[in-house]
């Protein structure tokens, strides 16, 4: 990981505290539509700092195909690349500047659900931003499902060079992947991300927490009665008791259910190639009795002081079938590793509230 963030000329991002509720907000409005923006800012020592946000209109996107429609969520996730919106995105940098703000196009933004964004769109997106040479931008993947449970997931990621290489190149053949030797761990390089408050702000939440009581104070007898005692005051970033809940996490059930579903792609993927595998062994068969045939022909036909036949016609009669694109099982075995760090640090803190209470829940053992 060390080496990869090396090679890349980037090495953190700073986010600004504004940005960041911008796009809380943006994602949470479009919600369960995939929202999207673009990124200002500018780089200083190999950190990018990111100042202000705007998001982008959602545009149709013409399909290759006449008779299918894109659905709206794959018309907002493909917006970044949009003609309409590239053009919209320099007019709101123009009059950016104009106002002596921040005007230079760092990356851009996109929320996910249950952390299910590593897909074509988002690695087009990144390397529609990323293409240029020493291209300083990045991809910042809001997960709104994990956020509205008390965490925020902000994340920030770029191509590797390797894959970009390998994307420009347009080859995801077996052949070419054993060649460069890339591997799913390696399509996304994730940047370490922190946010920044201005002084201002700083100063302002130390002011938050009210002064210790110097009275004593007069408990209630219950976690039943505190919730339901309306003069109990609750002061600003007070602790939530949510988090005493011992009930299974659902998100834990759903992110199996998508880890199931991601399997199960795989899986179809695999059976694809092996079926290329099978065509491609039967012509391979076909084509090596053509020739034998062949040249068993021009033997007896030279023999006969006769012209021989051409040998290599076997490339106009038979045609090899065409490998698949391994660049979907590539993405979903990034996309099942991502599932399985969620299952992970889901069952950690439910195993611990479990260990917590077992001693009440099972009083026998």
């Amino acid at each position: 990981m060390a080496e990869t963030l090396k090679d890349s000329p980037i090495r953190a991002v700073q986010v600004e505290a504004l940005v960041v509720m911008k796009i809380i907000k943006h994602s949470s409005q479009t919600f369960p539509t995939t929202a999207t923006g673009s990124l200002v800012g500018m780089e200083v020592n190999g950190t990018l700092q990111i100042t202000n946000t705007f998001p982008f209109p959602t545009v149709e996107v013409p399909a290759t195909d006449g008779h299918q429609q894109e659905s709206p969520s794959s018309l907002a996730a493909a917006a970044p690349r949009a003609k309409a919106n590239v053009a919209y995105q320099n007019e709101m940098i123009k009059f950016l500047r104009e106002v002596n703000v921040d005007a230079n196009n760092v990356g851009w933004y996109t929320s996910t659900s249950m952390g299910n964004f590593v897909n074509v769109n988002t690695i087009e997106n990144q390397f529609f931003y990323q293409k240029e040479m020493n291209e300083r931008t990045v991809a910042l993947v809001h997960d709104v499902s994990r956020s509205s449970q008390g965490s925020l997931s902000l994340r920030a990621f770029r191509l590797s060079p390797a894959f970009m290489t390998a994307y420009k190149e347009g080859k995801f053949t077996t052949e070419s992947l054993q060649k460069s030797g890339l591997r799913y761990q390696e399509i996304l390089v994730e940047l370490p991300l922190t946010i920044h408050n201005s002084h201002l702000l700083t100063s302002l939440l130390h002011q938050l927490p009210s002064d210790v009581p110097k009275e004593e104070l007069a408990f209630p007898s219950n976690l039943a009665a505190l919730q339901q005692d309306p003069n109990t005051p609750q002061p600003p970033l007070y602790p939530n008791f949510d988090s005493l809940d011992l009930s299974i996490d659902p998100f834990l059930e759903k992110t199996c259910d998508l880890l199931l579903e991601s399997i199960e792609n795989h899986h179809t993927e695999l059976n694809n190639h092996q079926y290329y595998q099978r065509s491609l062994g039967r012509e391979q068969a076909k084509i090596t009795a053509w020739q034998q045939k062949r040249k068993a022909e021009n033997a007896a036909r030279v023999a006969a002081k006769q012209t021989p036949l051409p040998e290599d016609e076997w490339q106009r009669l038979f045609k090899l079938p065409q490998e698949p694109s391994r660049l979907e099982v590539l993405l979903n075995s990034r996309q099942v590793e991502q599932y399985a760090r969620q299952v992970d640090g889901f069952t950690a803190s439910v195993s611990t509230k479990m260990f917590a209470v077992k001693s009440n829940l099972l009083p026998g053992e």
